[in-house]
Protein backbone atom coordinates (compact mmCIF):
# COMPACT_ATOMS: atom_id res chain seq x y z
CA UNK A 1 0.00 0.00 0.00
CA UNK A 2 2.27 2.87 1.47
CA UNK A 3 5.46 3.69 1.21
CA UNK A 4 6.43 4.22 4.95
CA UNK A 5 5.60 4.34 8.90
CA UNK A 6 7.50 5.20 11.67
CA UNK A 7 6.31 3.99 15.07
CA UNK A 8 8.10 5.63 18.30
CA UNK A 9 6.96 2.82 21.59
CA UNK A 10 9.12 2.66 24.67
CA UNK A 11 8.19 -0.80 24.77
CA UNK A 12 10.45 -3.10 22.46
CA UNK A 13 8.02 -5.95 22.83
CA UNK A 14 4.98 -3.13 21.63
CA UNK A 15 6.98 -2.28 19.19
CA UNK A 16 7.74 -5.41 17.45
CA UNK A 17 4.33 -6.52 17.77
CA UNK A 18 2.75 -3.47 15.58
CA UNK A 19 5.97 -3.28 13.24
CA UNK A 20 4.60 -6.92 12.41
CA UNK A 21 1.21 -6.16 12.05
CA UNK A 22 2.47 -2.70 9.73
CA UNK A 23 4.82 -4.97 7.76
CA UNK A 24 2.60 -6.24 5.00
CA UNK A 25 0.77 -2.83 4.41
CA UNK A 26 4.07 -1.10 4.23
CA UNK A 27 7.15 -1.06 2.64
CA UNK A 28 9.24 0.60 5.40
CA UNK A 29 8.50 0.00 9.23
CA UNK A 30 10.79 2.08 11.29
CA UNK A 31 10.93 1.57 14.83
CA UNK A 32 12.32 4.65 16.85
CA UNK A 33 13.18 4.92 20.81
CA UNK A 34 13.01 8.69 21.15
CA UNK A 35 11.41 11.55 19.95
CA UNK A 36 14.34 13.22 17.99
CA UNK A 37 15.07 9.60 16.46
CA UNK A 38 11.22 9.68 15.43
CA UNK A 39 11.78 13.30 14.03
CA UNK A 40 14.49 12.54 12.16
CA UNK A 41 12.80 9.52 10.47
CA UNK A 42 9.99 11.54 9.98
CA UNK A 43 11.98 14.80 8.29
CA UNK A 44 13.87 12.31 6.05
CA UNK A 45 11.54 9.18 4.81
CA UNK A 46 8.52 11.65 4.76
CA UNK A 47 6.29 8.77 6.13
CA UNK A 48 2.54 8.29 5.58
CA UNK A 49 2.12 8.05 9.08
CA UNK A 50 3.40 8.12 12.64
CA UNK A 51 2.42 5.67 15.63
CA UNK A 52 3.15 7.40 18.67
CA UNK A 53 2.83 5.70 22.20
CA UNK A 54 2.50 8.26 24.76
CA UNK A 55 3.77 6.57 27.11
CA UNK A 56 7.55 6.99 26.48
CA UNK A 57 6.85 10.43 25.53
CA UNK A 58 4.40 13.80 26.00
CA UNK A 59 1.44 15.03 24.84
CA UNK A 60 2.83 18.45 24.02
CA UNK A 61 5.14 16.12 21.65
CA UNK A 62 2.35 14.95 19.85
CA UNK A 63 1.10 18.55 19.66
CA UNK A 64 4.83 19.75 18.45
CA UNK A 65 4.45 16.91 15.89
CA UNK A 66 0.81 17.79 14.40
CA UNK A 67 1.95 21.84 13.48
CA UNK A 68 5.12 20.97 12.38
CA UNK A 69 4.21 18.31 9.71
CA UNK A 70 -0.29 18.93 9.85
CA UNK A 71 -0.32 16.86 6.92
CA UNK A 72 0.99 14.08 8.71
CA UNK A 73 -1.53 11.78 10.77
CA UNK A 74 -0.31 10.65 13.88
CA UNK A 75 -1.72 7.06 15.43
CA UNK A 76 -1.56 7.23 18.93
CA UNK A 77 -1.29 4.28 21.25
CA UNK A 78 -0.87 3.44 24.88
CA UNK A 79 -1.33 0.84 27.26
CA UNK A 80 -3.95 1.40 29.48
CA UNK A 81 -6.43 4.19 27.55
CA UNK A 82 -8.99 6.17 29.18
CA UNK A 83 -11.29 8.99 27.77
CA UNK A 84 -9.18 11.97 29.71
CA UNK A 85 -6.05 10.95 27.71
CA UNK A 86 -7.82 10.49 24.50
CA UNK A 87 -9.53 13.67 24.57
CA UNK A 88 -6.20 15.14 25.32
CA UNK A 89 -4.60 13.09 22.79
CA UNK A 90 -7.60 14.47 19.78
CA UNK A 91 -6.82 17.68 21.16
CA UNK A 92 -3.21 17.85 20.60
CA UNK A 93 -3.48 17.05 16.91
CA UNK A 94 -3.56 13.04 16.83
CA UNK A 95 -5.97 11.36 14.40
CA UNK A 96 -7.12 8.49 16.15
CA UNK A 97 -5.82 6.55 19.69
CA UNK A 98 -5.83 3.13 20.31
CA UNK A 99 -4.72 0.72 23.04
CA UNK A 100 -0.95 -0.33 21.93
CA UNK A 101 -1.90 -4.10 22.45
CA UNK A 102 -5.09 -4.15 20.32
CA UNK A 103 -2.61 -4.22 16.75
CA UNK A 104 -5.89 -4.77 14.08
CA UNK A 105 -7.27 -1.86 15.48
CA UNK A 106 -4.45 -0.05 15.41
CA UNK A 107 -3.91 -1.21 12.32
CA UNK A 108 -7.27 -0.68 11.06
CA UNK A 109 -6.83 3.21 12.28
CA UNK A 110 -3.37 3.42 10.83
CA UNK A 111 -5.20 2.57 7.05
CA UNK A 112 -7.90 4.72 7.74
CA UNK A 113 -5.90 8.00 8.36
CA UNK A 114 -3.77 7.27 5.69
CA UNK A 115 -6.72 7.27 3.12
CA UNK A 116 -8.29 10.45 4.97
CA UNK A 117 -4.78 11.95 4.85
CA UNK A 118 -4.36 11.64 1.06
CA UNK A 119 -8.35 12.47 -0.09
CA UNK A 120 -7.75 15.85 1.91
CA UNK A 121 -4.79 16.38 -0.40
CA UNK A 122 -6.25 15.30 -3.70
Amino acid sequence: MGTSVVVLEGDPKTAQSLAGGLRPHFHSVYLTRSRDEMLNHVTQNRPEVVIFGIESSRLSDVASLHNEFPALPIVCTHRVPDEEMWMAALQAGASDVCAASDVENVLISVLRSVTLARRSTA
